[in-house]
C-alpha cells in the first residue's frame, strides 16, 4: 500500500509538471539599489505566453522579454491577470518609457523608440522607485540569445 502510495504521488508530480506553465530560466537584474529576479521569456512561445493566467507574482520578481531585434514592440494584457508595469528598454537597457497595464485588457502599450527588451514587474513597481525613462536596467546584457 505504502508503495502504490509512492507510486501516484510521484505520478501527481510529474503529470501536474507537465500540464503546468513551464519554467523559464531567470537571472538577477537590478535598477539602482533595486535587485530584480526576473525570469527570462525569449522565444516566440515564450514571450506570446508571457505572465497569462498567473495568479500572484512575489515583489522584485518580474518577466524580462528579450525580442530578436530592436523594434518598436507593443505589449497587452489579454488573459493576464495581475496589474503590471512594464518598461521598455533598449539594447543598454535604458527605460524608454514605462506603462501601467490593467489585467484583461487589450489595450497596446508600445516602446516610445526602439526597443530590445521589456521587463513587466508588479503594477507601481518602476514608480514607486522612481525610475523613469533614462534609468538603466544592468544585467540585461546577459540574458540568452533571442530566438
Amino acid at each position: 500500500m505504502k508503495r502504490l502510495l509512492c507510486l501516484l504521488i510521484t505520478f501527481a508530480g510529474a503529470a501536474s509538471a507537465s500540464w503546468g506553465q513551464q519554467s523559464l530560466p531567470a537571472m538577477e537584474l537590478s535598477a539602482g539599489i533595486h535587485r530584480i529576479e526576473a525570469e527570462v521569456a525569449s522565444t516566440q512561445p515564450q514571450r506570446m505566453q508571457g505572465l497569462m493566467h498567473r495568479q500572484s507574482m512575489a515583489a522584485n520578481h518580474g518577466m524580462l522579454f528579450v525580442f530578436t531585434q530592436q523594434a518598436r514592440h507593443c505589449m497587452w494584457m489579454k488573459n493576464t491577470l495581475l496589474p503590471l508595469a512594464v518598461a521598455f528598454l533598449d539594447e543598454q537597457g535604458r527605460i524608454l518609457n514605462v506603462a501601467e497595464m490593467r489585467p484583461g485588457s487589450e489595450e497596446t502599450h508600445c516602446a516610445a523608440s526602439p526597443a530590445r527588451y521589456a521587463l513587466e514587474m508588479n503594477t507601481g513597481w518602476f514608480k514607486s522607485r522612481g525610475l523613469t525613462a533614462g534609468a538603466v536596467i544592468r544585467g540585461v546584457d546577459k540574458a540568452p540569445v533571442p530566438q
